[in-house]
């Protein structure tokens, strides 16, 4: 195998690090270290620093064999049908059974926090959604993620639980204060577009280039203008559906689109249009510029231009776009005159509704690596504060107030506080972000398709009141390890649809040496009434030790499928040179403590069912 480097890495050694002062210098550095490829441009200084003497040649073969090698196993230099990776045909890409794997890890990886017995929903209650991340894609996908091709939200994936049955839908607020979400306006509909005269959508043609220049590869009658190819092009989906030859496809990045046709308003007044892009796009409506944001953009944003129409008229409409680099995305909106507020609306939709799914969090727009963002909570993708944030704890306490029953769903990458939520929300689920099956999946719990087995892998704390300041890098404090507070939510924490009764803790040998082995055996049963997966976890802590030590860790868990009434013995293998270390300074390694080490089974690090020890000898 080989070593890459983080992109940029070997640029920070230099330049933000400072540990050297060139880059031919920091390029020596990363290869003698054993770093054989970078991502970035600092080894193109290789040669200087070779010059130089700051390297040997020796040291620049090491690397090279290792990826000349790796090259030729994986048959870059062989004809293409000698190479079975070349044999996988374009359309495995989100197959219907890659579909159904990401939907079940999906699945497995949901946590339900809290349940007053709100959950698993009833599919014949009417259901509202609301929240900033009901319909939003990028709380699918994180920061780094491949594109789907048909990614499904928590609002489709409700709507498919529940069809053919209506879904109430109101986003009800911006996702953080201060900032304007690009994708907020709704898209206008097919209805209220024509092509060439007929309804049902606009004619786009898709061209090389970004001049909108030559004959388009692709010409068709887009139902609506709402696109988010990310990091593929239009044509991705056709190859991949071999509905299209891959030499007739545009690249994923340069290319340009023009959409051409008419408007045609249902009622009169003054409308907002919206058109939201990455990269350039400008809009004229009856030949006049009303929109023009021709340049590129390193994120997604929106620009608006408000206009009186009259019902029923046929207003002539272009929209032409191009994509530079990265993430392509483009969309035509609009607010209808006289419309309510989001919280208007959103406050509407609950009072209609049985029970409202309130769908919040945060996406990867707003936490992330060295991102140019700063909102109240949020620091250049780093977060100042662990609160829900205040639009949506706004909104989520006045539709508690009127009353209606709520689930909170949590679309997240880390912990947030929901104390209040906590205290006054029936419900709480943590969907993270879940991948391209994510919606049908936080819906398959909701609705009892499966029972919730996911388990936190960080601690919920109740506040950033309770933690040390972030540039204070000691660990007291800190994680289910040396945290000695009461967590909102503790590390392994999550509930089911069913219940778990542990018994028989047995430990095989009461005394074990350094490179020996024990063995930790429980029993479990599932008590309920339907079948769920029980995360049985072992913790070790070192029992009367003076020096200061973890409270507790993590030293096994095991994700058990019980049937009502099914019972399993769940045996976990420790041996204490691995799994009872310490970081010893005099020894400048790890080391392990003669003495005796207390062994919890539970369902979280703080829900402990059953303890036993074991003395570890000299």
């Amino acid at each position: 195998g080989y070593v890459v480097s983080d992109c940029g890495a070997i640029d920070d050694i230099h330049k933000t690090h400072k540990i050297v002062a060139s880059s031919e210098e920091a390029a020596a550095l990363g290869v003698t270290r054993g770093c054989d490829l970078e991502c970035g441009s600092v080894y193109k200084s290789l040669k200087a620093a070779l010059d130089k003497g700051l390297i040997a040649e020796r040291d620049i073969d090491v690397a090279v064999k290792r990826l000349m090698l790796a090259r030729l196993r994986l048959g870059l230099f062989d004809p293409p049908e000698r190479v079975r990776y070349a044999q996988i045909p374009y359309s495995v890409n989100q197959s219907a059974e890659h579909d159904r794997l990401a939907r079940r890890m999906a699945q497995e990886s949901v946590v339900l926090l809290k349940n007053d017995g709100l959950l698993p929903l009833a599919r014949e209650k009417k259901v509202a959604v609301i929240g900033p991340n009901a319909d939003e894609v990028m709380t699918l996908l994180g920061n780094y993620y491949g594109t789907p091709a048909k990614p499904v939200t928590v609002l489709a994936g409700i709507r498919n639980a529940v069809a053919p049955a209506p879904v109430l839908y109101a986003r009800g607020a911006d996702l953080v204060e201060g900032r304007q979400d690009p994708r907020a306006v709704p898209a206008i509909d097919a209805a209220y577009l024509a092509a060439e005269g007929r309804a049902g959508g606009l004619k786009g043609e898709y061209f090389r280039g970004r001049e909108l220049e030559g004959t388009p590869v692709l010409t068709r009658v887009d139902p609506r203008v709402d696109f988010r190819w990310e990091r593929g092009s239009p044509t991705s989906d056709l190859v991949a559906r071999g509905e299209l030859a891959a030499d007739r496809a545009l690249a994923n990045d340069d290319f340009s689109v023009r959409w051409t046709g008419q408007l045609v308003p249902s009622v009169s007044g003054r409308y907002e249009l919206t058109v939201t892009g990455d990269d350039g796009f400008r809009l004229d409506v009856d030949g006049k510029r009303v929109i023009d944001e021709w340049t590129t953009t390193p994120r997604a944003r929106a620009r608006s231009a408000s206009l009186d129409l009259e019902a029923g008229r046929r207003y002539d409409v272009r929209l032409e776009y191009f994509e530079a680099l990265r993430d392509a995305e483009i969309r035509l909106g609009w607010k209808l005159p006289g419309g309510k507020g989001p919280a208007e609306e959103a406050l509407d939709a609950a009072r209609a509704a049985d029970v409202v799914v309130f769908v919040g969090g945060l996406t990867g727009d707003v936490e992330g690596e060295e991102m140019t963002v700063s909102y109240p909570g949020f620091s250049g993708g780093d977060r100042t504060d662990l609160a829900l944030p205040s639009t949506q704890d706004k909104l989520l306490r006045a539709l508690q107030a009127t009353g209606k029953p709520i689930v909170l769903v949590l679309m997240t990458g880390s912990a947030i506080g929901v104390e209040w939520a906590q205290k006054n929300i029936p419900a709480i689920v943590v969907g993270w972000y879940p991948g391209q099956q994510g919606g049908n999946a936080v819906a398959d719990v909701l609705f009892g398709a499966v029972s919730p087995g996911g388990r936190l892998p960080v601690t919920f704390y109740r506040s950033v009141d309770e933690l040390p300041p972030f540039a204070d890098y000691d660990m007291k404090g800190r994680t289910y390890r040396y945290f000695q507070g009461d967590p909102l939510y503790p590390f392994g924490h999550g509930l089911s649809y069913t219940r778990f009764e542990y018994s028989d803790l047995h430990v095989d040998r009461p005394r074990v040496g350094a490179g020996e082995t024990v063995n930790v055996s429980v029993r479990v049963k599932n008590v309920g009434a339907r079948a769920g997966d029980e995360v049985v976890q072992l913790y070790a802590r070192e029992a009367g030790t003076k020096v200061p030590r973890a409270i507790k860790e993590l030293r096994g868990f095991e994700r058990v499928p019980l049937a009502p009434g099914e019972q399993r013995q769940v045996t976990f293998t420790l041996t204490p040179k691995a799994a009872l270390t310490h970081y010893d300074p005099a020894a400048r390694g790890p080391a392990v403590a003669p003495g005796d080490y207390e062994l919890q089974v539970g369902a979280s690090s703080r829900d402990i069912r059953l303890t036993s020890r074991v003395s570890v000898r000299p």
